[in-house]
């Protein structure tokens, strides 16, 4: 601590090379977090799915149907516990730019399937008993200003209704939160009766169905029988985890992780290269001080501390201030709710971004300082004269 004054005059010996420096590590710890965060929100359905939960989907693809009729048959497959439908809706509201996901289900066989959507009871069984109800996430409520009671349209391109209609009406009957901080809650659910009864085409037919296992352990087991109940029927399914099938979608965009590494493994690489030769000059020119200070008494050990000092301090300035810049801007919510519903930087990658601003002051002072702490007193007074 005695030695702070010393390290901060060294740094400002060269104002704006270090200005440039620390400024290039808080870009680069700004890239880190808003990945950090991206990652995040089109990993959320991944880090959320329950292991006794599975996903019965068309065999060919998500987006052929699947008779309404299976839920009985699925129900009594040994192993399972109960199942549920979703249909992909598509709704927009009033602009083809407010995308946000909405789908028709069974009120409360929904709920009970994911109780992480948490919603008033009040709310619950006003949905329950309104035909044309539906509940929305928080994010989208505040998103578009909605309050419970205010009735919207919705506009579906997929499903039309009689005379070629596309608009649907929907009261708000419940407004719902999520159980944890990466709970999505940004769809809209509404009644599926409604949704057949007012549909023109495909009525009887659903999107997928999810379904809840006994026992986790034997969730292989319960999907490949599901499998075989409809085998070489005219709607083989395809069934997985909720996992693998979440995962799906998110490499629809690709390998998030490997892209995160991928990018911020060169980031880091060129921020290194700066920061080191930052250093490097830093001690090259203060040849001739190291030799003097060593001759007053400093040891190779002290030496050695104040120079990572230096490039700690700068590791330190640029990395927290990148780091806290991109968890205050992310903290505020995402900039496109309906691509992004759920971004934030998860506390994991907070503390590797900590554990990466030591590695960084460390790395890059690492030669300069152990340089400065062999050099000879004899040699370094040489150069000064």
């Amino acid at each position: 601590m005695r030695f702070l004054y010393l390290v901060w005059r060294n740094l400002a010996r060269k104002r704006l090379r270090t200005a440039l420096t620390v400024l290039s590590i808080l870009v680069a710890f700004l890239l880190y977090g808003f990945l950090g965060a991206i990652r995040q929100a089109l990993t959320a359905g991944v880090s959320m799915a329950n292991a006794d939960r599975l996903v019965v989907r068309h065999k060919v693809s998500i987006i052929q149907m699947l008779p309404v009729s299976y839920k009985g048959r699925i129900e009594k497959i040994p192993g399972v516990l109960a199942a549920v439908h979703q249909t992909w809706f598509g709704g927009i509201y009033q602009d083809p730019k407010n995308f946000f996901p909405n789908m028709p289900v069974e009120p409360e066989a929904y709920l009970a399937m994911f109780p992480e959507l948490v919603l008033p009871e009040a709310q619950r069984k006003a949905w329950i008993g309104s035909r044309t109800g539906a509940i929305v996430g928080r994010t989208t409520a505040t998103r578009f200003g909605w309050k419970v009671g205010d009735r919207i349209t919705l506009h579906s391109p997929i499903w039309q209704r009689g005379g070629r209609n596309d608009a649907w009406d929907f009261d708000i009957s419940g407004i719902y939160d999520g159980a944890k901080k990466d709970t999505d809650t940004s769809p809209l659910f509404f009644q599926y009766t409604y949704f057949d009864e007012g549909r023109s085409f495909w009525k009887g037919q659903v999107g997928w169905y999810t379904v809840r296992v006994k026992d986790p352990g034997r969730a292989a087991e319960v999907a490949t029988a599901i499998d075989a109940e409809f085998a070489n029927s005219p709607y083989e399914t395809k069934t997985e985890a909720e996992g693998a099938f979440m995962q799906g979608f998110a490499q629809q965009v690709g390998d998030i992780g490997s892209i995160m590494v991928a990018i911020l493994g060169a980031v880091f690489f060129t921020i290194l290269l700066v920061s080191g030769n930052t250093m490097a000059q830093s001690v090259r020119e203060r040849t001739e001080e190291l030799g003097v200070l060593k001759a007053l008494g400093f040891s190779n050990r002290l030496v050695l501390g104040v120079v990572l000092g230096e490039s700690a301090a700068i590791a330190g300035l640029g990395g927290l201030t990148g780091l806290g810049l991109a968890w205050l801007i992310t903290s505020r919510g995402s900039p496109v709710p309906g691509m992004l519903p759920v971004f934030f930087i998860p506390g994991r990658d907070l503390v590797i971004g900590l554990f990466l601003i030591v590695a960084l002051g460390v790395l890059s002072g690492i030669l300069p300082a152990v340089q400065a702490m062999r050099l000879k007193i004899a040699e370094a007074l040489r150069r000064q004269a």
